[in-house]
């Protein structure tokens, strides 16, 4: 379809009349905006729909459900985050309505093993471990993704690579525990991860959790074996979250490939059931 400046450069057959007024110079009329190639169309269009409750976050979930709002692909330097939205992104996956019965699953785990014997069994002993859960991951998250971040002017979101094979992703993806980008888009120590989860795992350590450990024996069944609140244990609680979350980046990384993945079977499953028989 010809555009209102290419009819009007036009000529005129000489056996056409003229136009009862003059009109107007190509160059005068409002020149059209550029168009865009299906490849930008899509790219934005594929930007828009990803797009998180925070301006420069995703909107994207971790197997369709755990939130993974600090998770951005395919895309290049974003705007920093200001500290306000740091606290809201984070705040939003946080209390996320998955949360809460992913920390009942926690919990239940950690009751059946019995693992701080302290906080016993029945379901006191359950809320009591519901609780550190819950707090467990509520500061490990803000001392993470907010606090840190803020104070340092790191950036807390992460970038799928999605380049290069198996091997070469992996090293990608367990490297941004130790390498993050700052909030001018250098690339820095990643002084929020390593700071956050041990700051995370001494107040948890020292402060909600048992103090001691009781052990139960036939003639003592509340027998103390020793104090919880020591660097010992906060160490190895903090090289347990790192852990965690050195996991959790490399699943991130191949998340969309399985997202893909299944999308593809989910479409060519529905293109065969609606496709009319022979």
């Amino acid at each position: 379809m010809l555009s209102g400046a290419q009819q009007t450069t036009q000529p005129s057959s000489p056996g056409d009349p003229g136009p009862s007024q003059p009109q107007a110079p190509a160059q005068s009329q409002p020149s059209p905006s550029p168009q865009q190639s299906p490849s930008d169309k899509n790219k934005q269009s594929q930007n828009t729909s990803s797009e998180g409750k925070v301006a420069g976050t995703s909107k994207d979930r971790l197997f369709y459900t755990l939130p993974n709002f600090l998770t951005l692909q395919n895309t290049g330097k974003l705007p920093p985050l200001s500290v306000k939205d740091k606290f809201k992104v984070v705040a939003l996956g946080t209390f996320d309505y998955v949360q809460y019965p992913w920390w009942g699953l926690v919990a239940s785990i950690s009751q059946a093993e019995n693992s701080e014997p302290a906080f016993g069994q029945g379901w006191v002993g359950y809320a009591k471990r519901y609780g550190t859960t819950a707090g467990d991951s509520t500061v490990e998250n803000f001392m993470v993704g907010a606090v840190l971040p803020s104070m340092l002017h790191q950036d807390p979101r992460f970038y799928q690579s999605e380049q290069g094979g198996f091997p070469r992703r992996v090293g990608y993806a367990v490297s941004r525990i130790f390498v993050t980008r700052s909030d001018s888009g250098h690339a820095q120590f990643n002084f929020s991860e390593i700071l956050g989860s041990a700051s995370a795992a001494a107040i948890s350590t020292y402060s909600y959790h048992p103090k001691s450990t009781f052990v139960r024996t036939r003639t003592n069944p509340h027998m103390f074996i020793g104090s919880d609140r020591t660097l010992t244990n906060s160490a190895s609680v903090w090289a347990t979250q790192v852990s965690l979350d050195t996991v959790t980046i490399v699943v991130k990384e191949f998340w969309p490939d399985v997202h893909r993945k299944l999308s593809r079977k989910s479409q060519a499953k529905g293109n065969s059931a609606g496709s009319p028989a022979p």
